[in-house]
């Protein structure tokens, strides 16, 4: 029996195939650093997320391209792709240029989907139409909200600049346009706690979400959170932290909602904290929330609240397996 509803599994019973996630880096900005709301960007920020070996100075069509070639080389030539426009805010442009970037998917063979990375606040009505224009091309659309919490102080003091509210109202709008909405989820943010992160799940839970990202706090050098570390006013989570709290939240996930990331990476040496959010640790992490399910004989919705939890019912738990995947 799995006991998470991961992104995998989603894109076999959809697409019948493994789907990979072709992330691309655009030089976007953001309106929390180009003083539109403020400057600086969240205290965490490092180069607005974007992987290391993406330039946003590369040709979009290049990257893409590369990123293909790669999953054939490790996956096969079966294998669907998602074009993941990932750094800052991929909505955060006129629309007609935001058009051409978009686009550019579609010329690309064994391409299913794009997914669009944003912020709540940056999602205007005119965006969600130019995202929905895309299902009428065959193709699958997502788009990612960051919310990291549901804590209007935490917010306030990771210098978000957008509240729940703005969320509530991306999630209900971008629904109205049928799109496949994800929200991204940060635990161990400075200040919180493990009712602050069941709160956020909650949020989650009570809204027509599609699929949610959880990861832990990670110290990145050189940023406002750094400080904090240095100062020792913050620390990172150890992993039998994170895995518990982690597991804690998907239990109130619904189990329709499909989870697209349940950790980190970075890489050393920009990567200060904790040691476990890399790259070669993915899977330990994984493993350890499994683990932590499995120990508590529960799974991805066990405890859900609310009333959408229909395929989410835990029921009879003797088919866990010995080892969890």
């Amino acid at each position: 029996m799995e006991l998470v509803h991961y992104f995998r599994l989603y894109a076999k019973e959809t697409f019948g195939r493994r789907v990979k996630k072709i992330p691309v880096a655009l030089p976007f900005t953001c309106p929390n650093i180009d003083g539109t709301k403020g400057r600086g960007g969240c205290i965490y920020c490092y180069k607005g997320s974007r992987p290391e070996h993406l330039s946003p100075w590369e040709p979009l069509k290049e990257q893409i391209r590369k990123g293909i070639e790669n999953a054939k080389e490790r996956y096969g030539e079966k294998i669907g792709f998602l074009i993941y426009f990932q750094s800052y805010t991929n909505t955060y442009g006129d629309v007609e240029y935001l058009k051409s970037l978009y686009d550019t998917a579609l010329e690309f063979e064994g391409v299913v989907g794009i997914d669009v990375g944003t912020r709540p606040d940056c999602a205007p009505n005119e965006v969600l139409e130019l995202l929905a224009s895309y299902k009428e091309k065959g193709l699958e659309v997502w788009v990612e909200f960051g919310l990291q919490s549901a804590n209007f102080e935490t917010l306030k003091r990771i210098n978000r600049k957008h509240g729940v509210s703005d969320l509530i109202d991306a999630v209900l709008r971008a629904k109205r346009f049928d799109l496949k909405v994800c929200v991204h989820t940060i635990v161990g943010l400075p200040g919180e706690a493990r009712e602050d992160f069941i709160e956020t799940a909650k949020l989650i839970a009570s809204l027509p979400v599609d699929g949610i990202k959880i990861h832990p706090i990670y110290v990145m050098r050189n940023t406002a959170l750094h400080r904090l570390y240095e100062r020792g006013e913050f620390r990172t989570l150890s992993l039998e932290e994170y895995a518990s709290y982690a597991a804690d939240m998907l239990e109130i996930v619904p189990w329709s909602v499909v989870v697209h990331r349940l950790t980190a990476e970075a890489k050393p040496p920009a990567l200060v904290s904790p040691e476990y959010c890399t790259y070669e640790r993915k899977l330990e992490v994984i493993r350890r929330i499994e683990e932590e399910l499995k120990k508590r004989k529960s799974r991805q919705g066990a405890k859900c609240p609310f009333s959408r939890n229909v395929e989410g019912t835990v029921g009879d738990l003797k088919e866990l397996v010995e080892e969890p995947r």
